[in-house]
C-alpha cells in the first residue's frame, strides 16, 4: 500500500475552489447575457456571486495549512515565474480578491441591473469569468504537472475539471435558488423562476454530457497506451480497489442519473413547447448528487494518483 502524502485537505481544496470559481464564471456569464434569463437574470447572478469567494478561500486556507507552516505560503508571493505553484498562488489570491469585489456589488439592498454600480459589477463579471476559469483549469493543472504520477499526467483531466467546476457551481447556484428564489416576494422574479430554473437544468445537462464524454475520452487514451498509464487508470476499471466508488458515486449518482433527470425535464418544452414546470424535489436531489459527485471525483481521482505510482509527491 502506498503512502498517502496528499489527503481530505488538498481533496478538500479541489473541490471547493472547482465550485467557487465555477459559481462565480456562471453568475458573470448570467449577468453578462442579454436575453433568456428575463427578469431572474439578477437574481441568478447575485446567487453565483455570493456562493463563490466562500469555498474559494476556504479550499486556500486548506492547501496552505496541508503545505505545513502556513505562514511560509507568504513567500511564494515574492517569487515571479512559470512554475505551477507560482501562477496558482497569484491566480488564487487575484481571484478571491475579483469574486469578493463582485460580490460586495450585489450586497447593497438597492442593488438591481442597470444601478448606479452596474458599469462596475459588468467589468468585474469579465474579469471574474475569466480568472473563474483560470482557477478551475488550475486545479487540473496542478496534479498534471506531475509526471510522476501516471494517472494524473494527461491533458485530459484539466478538461475534466474545468467542467466539474462548472456544473457544480451551477448545482450550488440552482440549489441556493430553491430556498431564497422559488418563494421570492418580488412578483416578477417569483413569475419568471421556471424560466431560469429551466434554463440553468439545460445548461448543467450540457456540462453532465460533456464530463461523461471527457471520462470516456480519458479512460480511451489509457486503454490505448501501454505501460504506467494504462496501469494507472485500471484502478477505476472493473475489478480495480477504486471501481465501485468511481463508477457508483462519480459516474451514476453524480453525473448520469442527474444527466437523465435534466433530460427528461427539458426535452418536453425543448422539442414540444411544452410548459416547463419545476420538482421540488428533483431541485433539491438533482443538485445534492451533482455536489457529492463533484467531491467524489476529487477524492478518487487524488487517492488513485497516490496508490498507483511509488514515486513521493
Amino acid at each position: 500500500m502506498h503512502e498517502l502524502n496528499w489527503g481530505l485537505p488538498v481533496i478538500g481544496y479541489l473541490f471547493l475552489a472547482g465550485l467557487g470559481a465555477g459559481a462565480v464564471t456562471v453568475s458573470g456569464s448570467v449577468l453578462l447575457r442579454k436575453g433568456g434569463f428575463g427578469a431572474s437574470r439578477f437574481a441568478v447572478a447575485r446567487c453565483g456571486a455570493f456562493i463563490g469567494p466562500v469555498p474559494v478561500m476556504l479550499g486556500t486556507f486548506l492547501l496552505v495549512f496541508e503545505l505545513g507552516q502556513p505562514f511560509r505560503a507568504l513567500n511564494l508571493f515574492k517569487v515571479i515565474n512559470l512554475s505551477p505553484m507560482s501562477i496558482g498562488t497569484w491566480l488564487l489570491a487575484t481571484f478571491i480578491v475579483l469574486s469578493l469585489l463582485y460580490a460586495f456589488t450585489f450586497l447593497p439592498g438597492s442593488a438591481r441591473d442597470g444601478d448606479g454600480l452596474d458599469p462596475v459589477r459588468r467589468a468585474l463579471a469579465w474579469l471574474c469569468v475569466v480568472f473563474g476559469i483560470g482557477v478551475a483549469i488550475y486545479t487540473g493543472v496542478l496534479l498534471g504537472a506531475m509526471p510522476s504520477r501516471p494517472f494524473w499526467n494527461s491533458p485530459i483531466l484539466a478538461g475534466l475539471f474545468v467542467l466539474s467546476a462548472l456544473s457544480t457551481g451551477t448545482a450550488s447556484i440552482m440549489l441556493l435558488g430553491v430556498f431564497f428564489r422559488r418563494n421570492n416576494s418580488d412578483p416578477v422574479v417569483r413569475a419568471d423562476y421556471e424560466n431560469s430554473s429551466y434554463l440553468l437544468i439545460a445548461s448543467d445537462a450540457i456540462l453532465l454530457g460533456g464530463e461523461l464524454l471527457i471520462i470516456f475520452l480519458f479512460i480511451m487514451f489509457a486503454h490505448l497506451t501501454i505501460g504506467d498509464v494504462r496501469y494507472a487508470v485500471a484502478t477505476i476499471l472493473p475489478g480495480g480497489h477504486l471501481a465501485a466508488a468511481f463508477w457508483g458515486l462519480v459516474v451514476a449518482v453524480g453525473l448520469l442519473i442527474p444527466f437523465v433527470i435534466e433530460l427528461f425535464q427539458i426535452v418536453p418544452k425543448l422539442l414540444y413547447g411544452r410548459e416547463y414546470k419545476t420538482i421540488l424535489a428533483l431541485e433539491i436531489a438533482v443538485p445534492v448528487a451533482i455536489v457529492i459527485g463533484g467531491f467524489a471525483l476529487r477524492y478518487i481521482i487524488v487517492i488513485a494518483g497516490q496508490v498507483t505510482a511509488a514515486a513521493a509527491l
